[in-house]
């Protein structure tokens, strides 16, 4: 395509919103008019389900709930007046307590001031509230923030560390909906035991973000936690950012977090609209679905040109990758949907894979982001009239050219700085264009079978370590791997055993393993 008609088609297909100086850009997926036209009866069919969903629709059937994430940003549009006064009162709850914390109305024990934040969470408890901070925290904010997002040991570990002295004066913010999930328990449970090294009393130190009469909000009662916040069953994990758990630890940095929401709402207006060009989300369910022939079989590359945008790829493999990996289709069919999500940040990851998107396997689309306004003040002149952020922009724009040029699809997110209003803007875009792509391939983007199926093989391991224990304990001597799994009952696990005593020798944790470690048959294993 010559360039004349390169730029009827961009003029053709770019969308802007007014009120959020956003631009949408798909004019370098290479689709043609008939593809528009064969997919337009799937979009009036996918635009009527998305208002249903909005109007409370059971879009859940695993866990009969319904899926209300864009309530939080308007509460009028909640299907009962509980729901309603449940999300004004949440969000009021979180800015009088971020205040409350910031004024010293609030402080630990026996000091001024908190000055930390540790988040305990996992998933879509830990990925948005991460991706945020890094967006809009300031460097100098009112308190610091970590995160234990893992049961890593050393990730733990390093994170105390960080905190060093300041645990006294550490606010520690808990976030699991049923409490019961392990990676999140084994945080709060090696929180509680740092805190209890220091001398200090945890529940005074502790908030928890959790359901209501969840085993964390029993266990925060019970031992008088400073207070609880809400999460809603008709949130899901990878939503929830606009609820307590994203607006929490954003207010408590001294984010605008009503101007997150009303971000959010004005993007939710912009994207109900049922006009395929009107529709900033409707656009990137079209490109998605044009690019992996409605089947995902090319990866979303995600590079935001900006730092403070770092974490926005990971945010979204959660947001995208949970939605839309399922096995079945909604008719029960055995479609294995999804869209692989991989990314980082330009411009640095051009010299890092910028030459296999040109030039090697074309598996993949590119979402391009943009950010308008370099800093806040002028910049120097790197060249004679040229600053670092005329290169970005020009790296952008080059990548944008180069991958076009070689047939390589892509499309470019422009909005005009990285605020809490920007930022909320394009959680609300990708939560839609989510749940229309969901949709027009007809699959339900609200369970999670495969995460759940995930926990109970975990569990199911932790299990047969119990048994392996016992049975070692009451054995007279050393046993081979063999002996181990017939005496423990378990002799269609032996590869799990064999693996579960490597790692309890390697911790020390009174079993000993003994042989030639390339050859698993002839090891000996024995209790001490």
């Amino acid at each position: 395509m010559d360039v004349a008609a390169l730029w009827e088609r961009y003029q053709d297909w770019l969308y802007y919103h007014n009120g959020l100086g956003m631009y949408v850009d798909i004019s370098r997926m290479s689709f043609d008019d008939a593809f528009v036209e064969q997919l337009t009866p799937k979009f009036e069919k996918a635009f009527k389900l998305v208002d249903e969903l909005e109007a409370g629709a059971i879009a859940n059937p695993d866990e009969k709930r319904m899926v209300g994430h864009y309530w939080l940003r308007d509460a009028n549009l909640a299907p009962s007046e509980k729901i309603k006064k449940n999300i004004v009162d949440g969000v009021a709850s979180v800015k009088t307590f971020a205040s409350d914390i910031h004024n010293a109305k609030v402080t630990p024990p026996g000091e001024k001031q908190f000055t930390d934040v540790l988040s305990v969470g996992i998933g879509g408890s830990a990925l948005g509230p991460q991706f945020v901070s890094k967006a809009l925290a300031d460097v100098n904010a009112p308190l610091d923030i970590h995160f234990i997002d893992n049961t890593d040991p050393v990730g733990i570990d390093r994170t105390f560390a960080e905190i060093g002295d300041r645990l006294k004066t550490t606010l520690v913010v808990v976030v699991s909906k049923s409490g019961g999930t392990p990676e999140t328990r084994n945080g709060m449970v090696e929180a509680k035991a740092a805190f209890e090294r220091a001398g200090l009393d945890f529940p005074k130190y502790a908030v928890a973000v959790t359901g209501e009469d969840s085993k964390l909000d029993n266990v925060a009662k019970s031992e008088g936690w400073i207070t609880t916040f809400p999460m809603y069953d008709w949130i899901g994990g990878r939503t929830s950012e606009l609820s307590a758990v994203g607006l929490l630890p954003a207010a408590l940095q001294g984010v605008d977090i009503q101007a997150m929401l009303d971000g959010a709402k004005e993007m939710d207006i912009a994207t109900r609209v049922h006009s395929l060009k009107e529709n900033p989300a409707a656009l990137l369910a079209l490109a998605w679905y044009f690019s992996g022939d409605g089947k995902g079989e090319k990866d979303m590359v995600v590079l935001p040109y900006k730092d403070s945008l770092l974490l926005f790829s990971r945010y979204l493999q959660q947001l995208v990758m949970e939605s839309l990996g399922k096995e079945e289709d909604l008719d029960g069919n055995t479609v294995y949907q999804g869209i692989a999500v991989y990314g980082n940040k330009g411009s640095t990851d051009q010299h890092a894979y910028v030459q296999q998107l040109r030039e090697g396997v074309p598996n993949f689309f590119a979402t391009l982001i943009e950010v308008l306004k370099d800093r806040e003040g002028t910049s120097v002149d790197v060249e004679p009239g040229v600053t670092a952020g005329d290169y970005l922009s020009g790296l952008l724009q080059g990548t944008r050219r180069a991958l076009s040029e070689n047939g390589r699809d892509s499309i470019t997110i422009t909005v005009p700085d990285v605020t809490p209003k920007s930022v909320g803007a394009l959680i609300a875009l990708y939560e839609r264009a989510v749940s229309i792509y969901a949709y027009l391939v007809n699959i339900n983007a609200y369970h999670q079978p495969g995460v759940e199926a995930g926990k109970k093989a975990a569990a199911d391991v932790l299990d047969v370590q119990t048994t392996v224990r016992k049975a070692l304990s009451e054995a007279s001597g050393s046993l081979t791997l063999s002996e181990l799994a017939d005496k423990a009952g378990l002799s269609d696990k032996i590869e799990n055993i064999y693996k579960i005593v490597r790692h309890l020798d390697a911790n020390g944790k009174g079993v000993k393993v003994e042989g030639d470690l390339s050859k698993p048959a002839t090891l000996k294993v024995s209790s001490i």
